[in-house]
């Protein structure tokens, strides 16, 4: 015998519905004994709104202040990472490297900020470098948004070397890319690389890869091998794809 106020969804003669608050409270009479109940209804439909689009404010600025804060850790490490013999290069890798997490924000946004497929990381990353020397094939595979900006930054620099030390340097040089997600959800990429006109020692000291290993290996705790031969080289990248992954665990 409380009283006692519910807020629950009522419907109008017309059928349409409406937030309806309830309040109940029992009346008791001089020697304590229950009479009847008092009870009211308030339309609270338009409060209702308000506080469900102040929610919805409230979730939207939290996720646009973590989203914020990722690519600001993304451009600190581009920055830091970056290495150049003059202000000029130095200037030219960096805006090259932002452009590449640019591209990304904008297939991230139109898709609602959950996943992207790799093939349209792959396409954006690779506009600025059409060549019909390139074959690349492979399923739909879909990249989760927490880490759709780092596997582009790992295509930019592989492309990068492609283009200025490896096989895209060189009008005999091929470039053939293969991926797909294996059986326990990791994106595996093949990048095959032949008619590289320098020697594999002089690439394997490009900083481009050891940002390429950096990447890979470090923050997205994924695995990356490189086969070598003269004139060629046959790069293997593996990273995971699903929240139980190490990658995920160790945001």
């Amino acid at each position: 015998e409380q009283e006692a106020t519910v807020e629950l969804v009522n419907y109008r003669k017309d059928g349409t519905s409406f937030w309806n608050q309830l309040y109940l409270s029992p009346i008791h009479g001089d020697d304590g004994r229950l009479l009847y109940f008092f009870g009211s209804q308030l339309d609270v439909t338009e409060r209702r709104r308000a506080e469900d689009l102040e929610a919805v404010q409230r979730r939207l600025l939290r996720e646009v202040d973590h989203r914020a804060m990722n690519v600001l850790a993304i451009v600190q490490g581009i920055v830091r990472m970056t290495r150049a013999d003059d202000a000029e290069t130095y200037s030219r890798s960096v805006q090259a490297r932002v452009q590449a997490l640019s591209q990304v924000h904008g297939l991230l946004a139109a898709g609602g900020w959950a996943q992207v497929p790799f093939s349209d990381l792959l396409r954006v990353q690779f506009e600025p470098y059409r060549s019909d020397r390139v074959a690349a094939a492979g399923p739909e595979v879909l990249v989760p948004a927490q880490i759709a900006q780092s596997v582009a930054l790992v295509l930019h620099e592989l492309i990068d070397n492609a283009v200025r030390h490896g096989a895209l340097s060189s009008s005999a040089g091929n470039l053939r890319i293969q991926w797909g997600e294996s059986n326990r959800h990791w994106l595996r990429l093949r990048w095959t690389e032949s008619g590289v006109p320098r020697s594999t020692s002089a690439i394997d000291a490009g900083f481009g890869f050891k940002m390429i290993d950096a990447i890979v290996e470090r923050q997205l705790r994924g695995e990356l091998t490189r086969n070598w031969q003269a004139g060629a080289v046959d790069t293997l990248v593996s990273i995971p794809l699903r929240g139980d992954a190490p990658a995920f665990q160790a945001a």
